[in-house]
């Protein structure tokens, strides 16, 4: 093992060591080699150490035309950002954690690593933490994506319970997942969920927590991801409006807490690719907790080297802008618009439970229908030839996004989903006629 990842191994507690994966465990931050020798040469006279290209003026060298089209100081947008993040965004972004999430309180929590969006954190994520065969525990309806993250990028194995029981998470599903003699267990929440839109109760989530503190209790080390891609789009009393990382920071000193988040879905700027790692652990100190971080710089580095500088300066800029809170508001209203149309539509056409049931939905971007007679796909098909509608077609459910699809066009939609169900049941059972 190198040097360094020694170094950083020493400061976790033997609890956290035991979570890491081989990956991680040997990953480190290469604060003594080019990167270290660049910081100590900066601010000299002659500074021929930086791999970037500089004006005659010491600036970054630029495409007049791209600058022309950038509205932010080149020295901004044009060179390499920190593989940990710009210093600046990361602590406010801790800041708007804490702002967002006040239960947290002051628990202690890692500054948040920069990195290219939620895909790329969650990669990380599984870089650090999964080997080859390793279980990652998680409900089994979940984004399609965690396949070709988790099983084909690091080869573990997805090992999913029932996401519903009685119209609420099913709590019971997580504690027998967990189940089994003590050792590491990796688990995956993503509230709200993609693909259905649900986010649980508070009294849901502190039952979720105390199955994951049981599990730690038991002797295992439990990695936690929390997946808050859709944090913020809340739209029920009664549901959870901080991240379940508020409950699981400071919960168990063999229970680590990986917040996953970014800029994407909650300030929609899905192309500027800026997310974050951000660690929680009861008991955690200064040295684990930056130990934790290095370790992600280091992952980073070794495969994007930064994430955009240029997404990342906008961002910040935004953030502290006195608009800010009123720009979100403005967009957040427009999505609670369709959402409260969908439920609308729902309790106003009884005659669609004929044909389709909803699943349990208060939050997100998304809600799913199960179709009770007819195959998902074949309703999809039915949809674009006959109707000139898309929907996603998805094991046995059709997911509808809302958030991408205008209020004047929902009840269209609904109606449509309807009848395609409608013609794909009586062209069975023609076909069976026949």
């Amino acid at each position: 093992m190198h040097p360094l990842a020694k170094e950083l191994d020493a400061r976790l507690t033997p609890a956290v060591r035991a979570m890491l994966s081989r990956r991680g465990r040997a990953i480190f931050f290469p604060s003594k080699g080019i990167l270290g020798q660049a910081a100590e040469a900066k601010g000299r006279a002659i500074n021929a150490t930086i791999g970037i290209a500089l004006d005659e003026d010491g600036g970054p060298m630029r495409l007049p035309g791209l600058e022309d089209r950038v509205g932010i100081a080149a020295a901004d947008a044009f060179p390499y950002a920190p593989s940990y993040g710009k210093p600046a965004l990361r602590a406010r972004w801790r800041e708007l954690i804490r702002e967002k999430n006040p239960s947290l309180g002051e628990t202690p929590i890692s500054s948040p690593v920069v990195t290219n969006a939620l895909t790329h954190a969650l990669s990380v994520a599984g870089y650090l933490f999964l080997d080859e065969g390793d279980a990652l525990v998680l409900p089994d309806l979940f984004w399609g994506n965690y396949r070709l993250i988790f099983e084909n990028g690091y080869g573990a194995r997805l090992a999913t319970f029932e996401t519903f029981a009685d119209g609420a998470f099913d709590v019971e599903g997580l504690r027998s997942a967990l189940a089994g003699p003590p050792g590491k267990r990796v688990v995956l929440l993503n509230f709200p969920n993609n693909p259905t839109g649900y986010t649980p109760s508070l009294a849901c989530a502190e039952a979720i927590r105390d199955v994951l503190v049981e599990a730690a209790e038991a002797g295992s080390q439990v990695v936690v991801l929390i997946d808050d891609a859709y944090f913020g789009l809340v739209y029920e009393d009664g549901v959870m409006t901080e991240s379940v990382f508020t409950l699981l920071a400071d919960a168990h000193e063999r229970l680590l807490a990986v917040k996953i988040d970014g800029a994407t879905k909650e300030d929609y700027v899905w192309g500027f690719r800026v997310g974050f790692l951000t660690y929680g652990i009861k008991g955690a100190d200064a040295g684990l907790l930056s130990a934790l971080e290095d370790k992600t710089a280091g992952a980073v580095r070794g495969s994007i080297s930064n994430a955009s500088h240029l997404g990342q300066s906008l961002m910040l800029a935004v953030y502290g802008d006195d608009a800010y809170s009123k720009w979100k508001a403005e967009c957040r209203g427009t999505l609670q618009a369709r959402y409260a149309a969908v439920r609308q539509i729902l309790d106003t056409h009884s005659e669609y439970a004929e044909h389709f049931e909803a699943l349990p939905f208060n939050s997100g971007y998304f809600m799913c229908v199960r179709p009770t007679k007819a195959a998902p796909e074949a309703v999809r098909q039915r949809l674009l030839d006959g109707y000139d509608t898309g929907v996603i077609a998805t094991g046995a459910l059709i997911r509808i996004a809302f958030s991408s699809a205008p209020l004047g066009v929902l009840e269209t939609l609904f109606a449509n989903l309807y009848a395609a169900c409608r013609d794909v049941v009586a062209a069975d059972q023609s076909g069976k006629g026949q």
